[in-house]
């Protein structure tokens, strides 16, 4: 593509890194990007002990991709992810911080009482801060000042609806009409922080040249109970659940020129969930 041909939607030659990558949607966000033309940095926690997997994944988008296992609750590993990553690339243009966690109860016969408000543990609650709150601001702080020296980048905190709205409780109830688990307050507290962080920093290093948003995704439809997607397609004006691709546009439209004049904005893909 000659620069007279090129689009606002192009990432030729960037280069992206993407937290949280051997997820759902990490993976999306990884193939948007490369068929954008970025070269992408598979990173993922996963992938610290053995990083075949990231590896394998960043072989699909060609040589120029590559996957290194980061832990962004650690600044010594994400110190090591920035050095990897100039070593290979001598700049970073795109960091998409994806990797969060979201509640999961192993005894499904406990779960409605233990994620309850009133029973939920301590522990839970700190585990979510530290990977879905400060796991992005050491992202931001390690890998974003490098962009700021430089003088341009394009941040993409993935946060989500319940950032915007609190949870449904209803939609997590069987047909029997019992609670099968509810949705604890960790993920809606730490996501509303991540949007609030957008902010901060947008503002922060608007002058420096670098762009922060953030993008809020809905529900994904990933082989949930029946009854779950049932009353969550109800709930939405589309009447379904995202797939995983239907987030691919609008990582690429945040992470290029497409949206060369857009910071501290909070871009909701949802289906319509969160007008009602």
């Amino acid at each position: 593509m000659t620069s007279s041909e090129k689009t606002p939607f192009t990432l030729e030659g960037k280069v992206a890194v993407v937290t949280g990558a051997l997820g759902l949607l990490g993976r999306n966000h990884c193939d948007a990007l490369a068929e954008a033309g970025a070269h992408v940095v598979v990173t993922d926690l996963d992938a610290v002990s053995s990083e075949d997997a990231a590896a394998a994944l960043a072989k699909r988008y060609g040589r120029t991709s590559i996957g290194v296992g980061a832990d962004i609750t650690d600044p010594a590993s994400v110190g090591a992810l920035r050095d990897a990553v100039l070593r290979r690339f001598g700049r970073i243009d795109i960091l998409v911080n994806n990797a969060a966690i979201n509640d999961k109860f192993e005894n499904p016969a406990a779960a409605a009482e233990e994620s309850k408000f009133e029973h939920y543990p301590l522990h839970l609650w700190r585990k979510s801060l530290e990977v879905n709150v400060t796991g992005t601001f050491l992202c931001c702080q390690i890998l974003g000042a490098e962009m700021a020296r430089r003088g341009s980048g394009s941040i993409i905190n993935v946060a989500s609806t319940y950032g915007i709205v609190a949870p449904d409780q209803s939609i997590y109830r069987k047909p029997d009409g019992t609670q099968a688990f509810f949705k604890t307050a960790a993920y809606p507290t730490t996501k509303g922080a991540v949007i609030a962080f957008t902010r901060f920093l947008a503002a922060y290093w608007g002058k420096a040249g670098v762009r922060v948003n953030t993008l809020s995704p809905g529900g994904v439809e990933n082989s949930q109970d029946p009854f779950f997607v049932a009353a969550y397609a109800a709930r939405t004006p589309l009447g379904r659940m995202a797939q995983p691709t239907d987030y691919r546009g609008a990582i690429v439209f945040l992470a290029g020129d497409a949206s060369a004049y857009m910071t501290g904005a909070n871009l909701v893909v949802d289906g319509g969930w969160t007008t009602w």
